[in-house]
């Protein structure tokens, strides 16, 4: 989906926006996208391209699944209404377009330390965290498979 797409499907409804790298799907995921859809009437997902992924330094095997890959599975999920890629570190510019009434970042973020935070805030938009699922995490199942 690009930005202008997400822009059309918005028209006059709340939009809740996240974003991630979403590389192995799992449950926590599901459930954080349920409870960030929870929060609009449509969601948008911000997802890492796969240079910034590597940019992130989320590892060398990472990503891996592709964007195409990642986009594919995220909009296939009842609670996901569209995957916008973005290649900066941020989603800082994503959320500038888009102006979402919500922005949620999962229970690892402090709203403090979000560079997203103050943009938000200044068009009166809000930041929601979400609570973590506990031991549901891409890193964990990682570790199980003996690759981080």
């Amino acid at each position: 989906m690009t930005v202008e797409e997400a822009m059309r499907i918005r028209s006059g409804k709340k939009l809740a926006f996240t974003n991630g790298v979403f590389d192995v799907l799992h449950a926590g995921h599901v459930q954080y996208l349920k409870f960030a859809r929870s929060l609009g009437d449509l969601l948008i997902v911000g997802i890492n391209t796969d240079a910034s992924v590597k940019r992130l330094g989320k590892g060398p095997n990472r990503p891996v699944n592709t964007l195409e890959d990642r986009i594919a599975v995220l909009e296939a999920l009842r609670a996901v209404d569209g995957a916008v890629p973005f290649d900066e570190s941020t989603p800082e510019a994503l959320i500038a377009l888009l102006h979402p009434e919500v922005h949620v970042k999962g229970g690892d973020y402090k709203i403090e330390s979000l560079p997203e935070a103050k943009l938000v805030a200044g068009y009166g938009g809000e930041v929601v965290i979400a609570s973590l699922v506990e031991g549901k995490s891409s890193t964990a199942i990682f570790r199980r498979m003996g690759l981080e």
